[in-house]
């Protein structure tokens, strides 16, 4: 109803709240006045009813005097990374939340504006916030386009401490702060010179001036040992890496398994075969002719998996602890497991020659790889062997040694025939073939790096990959068949926003991605067979990758894209990740095999711990790539000054990411360090270009380059582009005969895209 003072032609509370809600553009007093014809002394009803509103707490206001529904969000919103849902994609919260019970919901759109046109939204993990633009969809559920990633405030700075009479400093270790923190003598917490520290930045004075302040609240060692590279990155992203007294008690005080209601495997010569510094092994596989006469040319093929749901039962000390972790981690020195070492690396880990529990799947394809049928058990086996992939490739080559030579004929023989049975069925499925190499740091026995090689990829790697997938798949099935919650992997097929990118780019090398198909992995394919061996096969490749969706853990089955395949659960795995765990005791519910199943509680918070352990699992990745990346920095340390070859795996407005060959450390060059040019961003074609000379630089090229600076402590890499240049010359050399104007002064930097005007950096460089 109306005030009760107010005219009776004043709009009413409800009208009020329903042209505010169904405005499209901010509402203020001034608007409501325009829209219901409110003038004169009748505005002083009117701010008397809108005030009587907000205090009531039916409308609310934001900067600017914007006036909204009080249970609806503002407009532009400070929030904080939140988690994933369903499909992977980030969910925020409001940071400032003063409403009553949870917050609403609020999914990031992949798409934002800015000043320079549409972009893609900045990936947001653990930690993040970002400035937004909400909009409500429907009650509780809004959409939020980034506007800005904010910086947050540290809650614990880590660095490297440098330390003198007075107290010291420490620089941080975050490629992205570029801060010094200054410590008092009294704040130094016994640190000394060199140490890797965490400290707690302190709140400035109302009169503060010089270095931001700081107090080292623990040491974490000396930094001139290798093995606390990768400490950096265990501490900066909080992954746990001790385990609490009560969850290592529980695992050691597990027992070996005894044969009881399991099938006895024990005499079927199962092997596992891993990297030959492998720390745990969780997967054994065999295959064998199919003796069926119907099934001709037929495999049976077994993978065997570490039983780890009978140690690691629902709510237990050592659940708890795994949920938190997620998955294993792993750095170049040292594995962060997700399970005891009592357990990852006994009980749950297939040794040769001693008796195990595992959960095994029996196989059967036919000549062409395609499977029939297959079984699950429960069971107790006895690993015929440990063998690493180099030996069995050698053996498969007509190398065998001591070991493999025994179990030639017998297992990996047959293991190599249902392998290329299996590529057939691969081969007509067609999932998506990208060819990027993977690099490997081995150390010496100090933690230094001594080389970085090439991972090698065998038919050894293979096998065993085909049979997980095939086991992978099998466990998916089974528990859709017996009408039990899966944790399934899912990797979605790229949004169409990628796709029309990607056909843009392609078409710029001639390549044709076809619309009106259904959007599969064998598309991709051609192109990528197109490109082969031509110069762009590399570049291609990278844009192709970075199309994309990441994969993600759910209980809705939307399918793998990459792998081609309608249903995918990881099973294979139970010791270093969460959601195989959850796969095996889905698997011991449905088939009856124990009390130790999957509970009714899991099943209810499914899609709550798909988010989490999807989390954590980029958290994994992060870490493990950025202590691979100070490795690398650490590595190169001693080559500062000298020339690489190296290829464009980035291109930015602020530079070009270079990837330096052979050893594949990542590094930058500056666009103030590039030429006598201005560069403007061509994101079609993922290139820079100079506006007056032509002289362009596009992802995928080949540079020779400097190396001007290694940090091992942020792992970052500066680099310029060797030898001398005078553009002038090149862009002669390139405009003879076209005419154009002349070249500016040399020197001169242009404007970048957008419409930016040239500023400086602190030292007084232009950018």
């Amino acid at each position: 109803m109306a005030h009760k003072n107010a005219p009776a032609h004043l709009p009413s509370r409800e009208d009020v709240l329903a042209f505010i809600k169904d405005s499209k553009t901010k509402v203020t007093k001034r608007e409501i006045s325009r829209a219901f014809g409110v003038t004169g002394p009748d505005k002083v009803h009117l701010k008397k009813l809108l005030r009587e509103m907000q205090e009531d707490g039916t409308l609310a206001k934001d900067q600017g005097q914007a006036l909204r529904p009080a249970d609806q969000l503002p407009s532009v919103q400070v929030v904080e990374f939140a988690g994933l849902d369903s499909h992977g994609d980030p969910l925020v919260k409001p940071v400032n939340w003063e409403g009553e019970g949870t917050p609403p919901t609020i999914y990031i759109s992949e798409e934002r504006k800015h000043k320079h046109g549409r972009g893609r939204a900045p990936a947001l993990g653990p930690g993040d916030r970002a400035l937004v633009r909400v909009i409500q969809v429907k009650n509780d559920l809004y959409r939020g386009h980034v506007l800005k990633v904010l910086k947050p405030a540290p809650k614990a700075l880590m660095g490297v401490f440098k330390g003198n009479e007075n107290g010291g400093r420490i620089e941080p270790v975050d490629k992205k702060n570029r801060d010094e923190y200054w410590v008092d003598r009294d704040d130094i917490n016994g640190a000394v010179d060199g140490e890797l520290v965490l400290a707690e930045p302190a709140k400035p004075g109302k009169r503060h001036m010089g270095p931001k302040r700081a107090r080292i609240k623990e040491r974490l060692g000396d930094l001139s040992d290798a093995r606390s590279i990768s400490m950096i990155a265990i501490h900066a992203h909080e992954i746990p890496y001790e385990f609490p007294d009560a969850v290592i008690k529980e695992a050691e005080a597990a027992k070996p398994v005894t044969l009881g209601n399991r099938t006895d495997l024990r005499d079927i010569p199962l092997i596992t075969i891993d990297p030959i510094d492998a720390r745990d092994h969780d997967d054994a596989i065999w295959a064998e002719a199919d003796d069926d006469p119907k099934n001709k040319d037929g495999w049976h093929v077994m993978v065997a998996i570490a039983d780890v749901s009978h140690y690691v039962t629902p709510g237990s000390a050592l659940d708890r602890e795994a949920l938190k972790r997620g998955n294993s981690c792993y750095f170049p020195d040292r594995v962060v497991p997700m399970l005891p070492e009592a357990l990852s690396a006994d009980l749950c880990s297939l040794m040769p020659g001693v008796d195990r529990a595992c959960m095994a799947v029996h196989m059967w394809f036919d000549a062409s790889g395609h499977k029939i049928r297959h079984k699950f058990v429960r069971g107790l086996m006895k690993s015929a062997g440990n063998i690493d992939y180099g030996r069995v490739q050698a053996a498969l080559d007509g190398h065998p040694d001591d070991e493999t030579g025994p179990l030639l004929e017998s297992v990996l023989k047959p293991l190599h025939g249902a392998w290329k049975a299996l590529m057939k069925a691969r081969a007509k499925r067609e999932p998506l073939e990208l060819d990027l190499p993977e690099r490997k740091i081995e150390l010496d026995n100090a933690g230094h790096v001594k080389a970085i090689t090439l991972r090698d990829r065998l038919d050894a790697h293979r096998i065993v990959e085909e049979f997980m997938i095939s086991a992978n798949v099998c466990a998916a099935e089974e528990l859709e068949h017996h009408h039990t919650p899966a944790m399934y992997r899912v990797h979605e097929e790229p949004p169409m926003e990628k796709m029309e990118s990607l056909r843009d780019f392609l078409a710029t090398l001639d390549l044709n991605l076809a619309k009106g198909h259904v959007l599969m992995a064998r598309l991709f394919n051609g192109i990528l067979g197109q490109v082969k061996g031509t110069p762009h096969e590399h570049m291609v490749n990278e844009v192709v990758l970075r199309s994309q969706t990441q994969a993600y853990y759910s209980p809705e089955n939307l399918g793998h894209f990459g792998l081609a395949l309608r249903r995918y659960a990881h099973f294979t795995s139970p010791i270093r990740r969460y959601a195989d765990l959850l796969v095996h005791r889905g698997l011991v519910r449905a088939l009856g095999f124990g009390s130790d199943g999957l509970t009714d509680a899991e099943i209810h918070k499914m899609g709550e711990v798909g988010e989490q352990i999807s989390a954590t699992e980029r958290r994994a990745m992060i870490a493990e790539r950025e202590s691979t990346d100070r490795y690398m920095a650490s590595y190169l340390a001693d080559h500062v000054g000298e020339e690489f070859e190296g290829r464009i795996t980035g291109v930015t407005r602020f530079g070009l990411f270079v990837a330096l060959e052979p050893s594949g450390g990542d590094g930058l060059i500056p666009i103030s360090e590039i030429g006598q040019d201005f560069y403007a961003l061509d994101e079609l074609h993922h290139r820079l270009v100079g506006e007056r000379y032509g002289e362009s630089f596009s992802l995928g090229d080949k540079l020779t380059v400097k190396l001007t600076e290694a940090n091992r402590y942020t792992g970052g890499l500066k680099l310029d582009l060797a030898g001398e240049r005078d553009v002038p010359a090149f862009a002669k050399h390139k405009r003879r005969g076209r005419g154009g104007p002349p070249p500016r002064a040399k020197g001169r930097k242009a404007r970048p895209v957008g419409g930016e005007k040239p500023g400086r950096k602190k030292g007084g460089r232009r950018h």
